[in-house]
C-alpha cells in the first residue's frame, strides 16, 4: 500500500479539450496545474492539500497532471493575471519572475532535506513568499521536497566531470542551472519540461537531471539507463496560489488555504522519507544502473561553487542573501 491510499477520493483531470474553459475558479472548486505525472511528489502535495482543504471548507480542487494547463513557467503568468488558481512547480521555474528564490537553486547550497526544511519554513522562506507576491503576483503556500536532482543518461555511467564530455544534457531554461553545467564543461540544452521525454526518447538529448521520484513518475526508465547520484541541487517544488484569487477569498478561507498548505508541506516531508528508497529500488529493478560520483563529488563541488556562485550574487539580491542562508544552515559565509 502506498502513501497515497488515504487520498483515493481525490480525482484529477478528464480531457484536455475542456481545460481552457475550466481555468477560472468556480465558487467552490479550484484548478491546480501540476507539471509532473502521477506518482510523484507534486501529485502527493496536491492531493494532501485538497484533502486538508476539504476538511475545513466547502472548497475542493482538481489536479491537472503532466502539464495539461501549460508548462510550469507559463502557469506563473496565468496565476499572476488570475486565470489560473494554483500551480505546483519546481522552484527554478519561479526564479525568472522572482530572482531572490534563485538562492535555493545555487549548486551545493541545500545539502539535505533538513537544510531544505530549515530554509523554506523559517524567516528566509517567509521573505521569499513576500518577494514572490511582490514580484510575480503569486503566493507560495506550501513546499514539496523531492530530493536531489540526480543525473540520468542513455549513453554511459558518469562518475567524473570528464565523463560528461560529449553528452547532450537537457536543463530547464534556468540561468543558474545552465551555468552549473557549463562550469562542468558541458554546453547544456535548455528544453521545456513538456518536451523532455520526447527529447530523450528521440535522442535529441542524452540525459537530464531530476529527483528519483520524478524520474519514476515520468517513466524516464523507459528512455534512460544510467543514474549518477549528484547532489548539486535539492529539488524544492512550491505550491503557489494566484494572489488575485487569494485576495478574493474571505479571511476565513484564506486562513484555511494557508493551513492546508502547511498540512501538505508536512505531508511532503514524510512522503519523501517513505518513498524515495522504494522508488530507487524499483528503478534498479527496471534496468537502471546507479553510480556515485568519484571522490565524494569533490571536483563537481569545486567547479560549480567557485564558478557559479559569484555570477549570481547580484540577481539574488546580493551576496548577503546567500550568506543569510549559509548562516541559517550553520555554515561559513562567503566573502
Amino acid at each position: 500500500m502506498t502513501i497515497f491510499s488515504r487520498f483515493n477520493a481525490v480525482t484529477t483531470a478528464a480531457a484536455a479539450s475542456v481545460l481552457l474553459s475550466m481555468c477560472a475558479a468556480q465558487a467552490d472548486s479550484f484548478n491546480i496545474a501540476v507539471g509532473d505525472g502521477a506518482g510523484g511528489t507534486q501529485e502527493a502535495l496536491g492531493k494532501a492539500f485538497i484533502a486538508a482543504l476539504e476538511e475545513t471548507t466547502d472548497h475542493t480542487a482538481s489536479l491537472f497532471l503532466n502539464g495539461q494547463l501549460g508548462d510550469e513557467q507559463a502557469t506563473v503568468n496565468d496565476l499572476s493575471i488570475g486565470t489560473l488558481d494554483f500551480s505546483i512547480l519546481a522552484i527554478n521555474n519561479i526564479t525568472p519572475f522572482s530572482p531572490s528564490v534563485g538562492t535555493l537553486t545555487l549548486p551545493y547550497v541545500i545539502l539535505s532535506l533538513e537544510d531544505a526544511i530549515t530554509v523554506t519554513q523559517g524567516p528566509i522562506g517567509q521573505e521569499m513568499v513576500e518577494n514572490t507576491v511582490r514580484d510575480a503576483g503569486v503566493r507560495i503556500i506550501g513546499w514539496a521536497y523531492s530530493g536531489f536532482r540526480v543525473l540520468t543518461n542513455s549513453a554511459r555511467p558518469v562518475k567524473t566531470v570528464a565523463d560528461l564530455e560529449g553528452l547532450v544534457i537537457r536543463v530547464p531554461p534556468n540561468e543558474i542551472m545552465i551555468a552549473t553545467y557549463k562550469a562542468w564543461g558541458v554546453n547544456p540544452t535548455p528544453m521545456a519540461w513538456s518536451e523532455t521525454f520526447t527529447g530523450l526518447q528521440q535522442k535529441v538529448v542524452d540525459g537530464q537531471d531530476n529527483p528519483y521520484i520524478t524520474v519514476y513518475a515520468m517513466k524516464f526508465d523507459e528512455v534512460q539507463t544510467y543514474i549518477t547520484n549528484l547532489r548539486y541541487l535539492f529539488s524544492i517544488e512550491p505550491l503557489v496560489v494566484s494572489e488575485a484569487v487569494f485576495q478574493g477569498l474571505s479571511s476565513e478561507d484564506q486562513a484555511a488555504v494557508l493551513a492546508a498548505g502547511k498540512s501538505a508541506t508536512d505531508f511532503s516531508v514524510q512522503f519523501l522519507r517513505n518513498e524515495e528508497e522504494t522508488i530507487k529500488a524499483e528503478l534498479v529493478s527496471r534496468g537502471m544502473e546507479i553510480s556515485d560520483p568519484a571522490d565524494n563529488e569533490a571536483e563537481f563541488i569545486k567547479l560549480a561553487t567557485e564558478a557559479v556562485w559569484p555570477q549570481f550574487y547580484e540577481p539574488i539580491g546580493g551576496v548577503e542573501k546567500l550568506n543569510d542562508v549559509l548562516t541559517a544552515l550553520g555554515r561559513d559565509p562567503v566573502n
